[in-house]
């Protein structure tokens, strides 16, 4: 095997970015709580909705002027590279990968397509008792407002189970990898191995 680079310890994730994750993990939690448990009157769910809006804009413009670790052009790869990723997954030892490995970033394109694709949804659609509807429901077709509700509805158990696969992975790259990628998303810092 030949020799790797040393591993060492870097600043990563800038505070924006890790505001925003933290964030996004309320606002997503509350929302579907509320949507699910909450009042009858969606008010909440609506402003939780919003805020999470205003989250994937912001995530959005920061994937494309952020720091180089939170730009979509710094963790997303090819076909190889995710295959080249996954061969080592099973591993038992830390990637000390420098950002988003190559299935990270695949996550990370599905949880914000999911949230998107949720928050249209959510803005089109109305509710049983046609009191609570979404800011575009009136300008859309009875038919689309009841098919939004149907995705809309779908999206939640879809955001929830890549919620708990996302927290089964870091569970398993903490107790199996020995990798503890949640601290890092706490102070930003994280050991790596660069070439």
């Amino acid at each position: 095997m030949p020799d790797r680079p040393p591993v060492r310890e870097m600043k990563l994730w800038d505070p924006l970015l890790r505001g925003f994750h933290w964030l996004l993990a309320f606002f997503v939690t509350a929302a579907w709580l509320l949507g699910n448990y909450g009042p009858t009157s969606m008010t909440l769910h609506f402003w939780c909705g919003y805020a999470v809006t205003f989250l994937l804009v912001f995530r959005l413009i920061w994937g494309f002027v952020g720091p180089e670790p939170a730009r979509f052009s710094s963790f997303l790869r090819g076909p190889k590279a995710i295959s080249d990723y996954s061969r080592h997954f099973f591993l038992r030892e830390p990637s000390y990968w420098p950002g988003h490995n190559p299935l990270g970033a695949l996550s990370v394109i599905a949880m914000l397509a999911a949230l998107a694709a949720q928050v249209l949804t959510g803005m089109m659609s109305e509710s049983e008792n046609f009191i609570d509807a979404g800011p575009l429901a009136s300008s859309v077709s009875a038919a689309t407002r009841k098919t939004a509700k149907s995705y809309h509805d779908f999206g939640a158990d879809l955001i929830l189970v890549l919620v708990l696969l996302h927290v089964s992975v870091l569970l398993f790259y903490r107790f199996w990898k020995r990798e503890d990628l949640i601290k890092s998303m706490i102070n930003g810092r994280k050991q790596v191995r660069r070439d």
